[in-house]
């Protein structure tokens, strides 16, 4: 047997302030804004929007959807990823925009959760290329240059 050995992951984004969005990311980021507006979120009052940037320009938005008989609902993420793939099958996903509203104000940047991080990294193996994630509040962005760096140890990896 070998020894133990300790092993570390690293994390690489970008800390961006959200004026400074190139027009492509701020379209994308205003289309997840737009699409948490109309989240069902009538349990938690907490509003998240998901805009998904396809390689020809398409965006596909999903909100939030809770439902009472918890978990049932479904995140913001994977309506608009699960909505693409169902909708444009052939196009690959290249960004992902993710906003969070409560009491109408746009929140610090969120993360998604792990089941939204495992078909996010799915998607970008479907497809064989990295998918750009913003994780956008209102004065800064954060910028992850793909799913894997969300989830580096995902259902597909192998020690």
């Amino acid at each position: 047997m070998k020894k133990a050995e300790m092993i570390s992951i690293e994390l690489k984004f970008k800390r961006l302030q959200t004026a400074a969005l190139s027009e492509t990311d701020d379209n994308l980021r205003a289309a997840a804004i737009d699409a948490a507006s109309r989240a069902y979120a009538p349990y938690s009052h907490f509003q998240v929007g998901a805009a998904v940037l396809l390689d020809d320009g398409t965006v596909v938005a999903g909100s939030n959807q809770e439902n009472m008989a918890y978990p049932s609902g479904l995140c913001a993420e994977r309506v608009a990823l699960f909505s693409a793939g169902a909708t444009f099958p052939d196009i690959p996903v290249v960004a992902l925009a993710i906003v969070a509203i409560q009491n109408g104000v746009v929140q610090p940047a969120i993360a998604p959760c792990g089941a939204c991080r495992q078909v996010l990294l799915e998607t970008e193996q479907r497809y064989g290329r990295a998918i750009r994630v913003l994780l956008c509040g209102q004065e800064e962005t954060v910028l992850v240059a793909s799913a894997q760096d969300l989830l580096p140890l995902s259902f597909s990896f192998s020690l």
